[in-house]
């Protein structure tokens, strides 16, 4: 029953707003085409700071600094109760999306997605978000040139999101 009408769900919003918009006298196809221009300009000015950041992970990738990275933060890792072994999707999380699903894909496949690691990982995922792309792209749209505290406050709550992570899976995902 759900999956029936969980295939129903998007095209009775979409015809909802159509509705609504008639129902409004909105030209709604203008108002798709406005809003679709304005996505596109969007885009195109965002585009540097997002080739930018897909340029500085692969560098970082490459140049062997992720894996340095990954030894220098064991120690803190061990005292917090962090796996170490997921240092290197703390790192790429707050960077790229695209860039952490690909640890993610990497870590599930070697420490497999039910073990300690890959629950912590799993949720980490969910639970963080990719700061410096979100602030380009949501600064950059809106032209905003100073993000004053944006940065680091978004970087706490990541590193927060991190921690509490491991620590949730270890409370709730203990076995019997």
């Amino acid at each position: 029953m759900l999956q029936t009408f969980g295939g129903f769900v998007i095209p009775t919003v979409l015809l909802g707003i159509i509705l609504f918009g008639l129902i409004k006298k909105v030209n709604v196809y203008e108002a798709f085409l406005e809003g679709a221009k304005e996505g596109a300009i969007t885009t195109f000015q965002i585009m540097p700071a997002i080739i930018a950041i897909l340029t500085a992970i692969g560098m970082l990738k490459a140049s062997g600094a992720l894996a340095a990275l990954v030894q220098l933060f064991e120690p803190v890792c061990q005292l917090i109760g962090f796996p170490a072994e997921l240092t290197p999707l703390a790192i790429i999380r707050p960077i790229s999306g695209s860039g952490s699903l690909a640890v993610l894909e990497q870590v599930l496949r070697d420490y497999g997605p039910d073990s300690l690691i890959g629950r912590v990982a799993s949720v980490m995922q969910g639970s963080t978000e990719t700061t410096f792309y979100t602030i380009a792209v949501y600064y950059g749209a809106a032209q905003i040139t100073k993000a004053r505290y944006t940065l680091p406050c978004a970087l706490a709550a990541d590193f927060a999101g991190m921690v509490f992570s491991a620590a949730a899976v270890r409370i709730l995902m203990q076995p019997l």
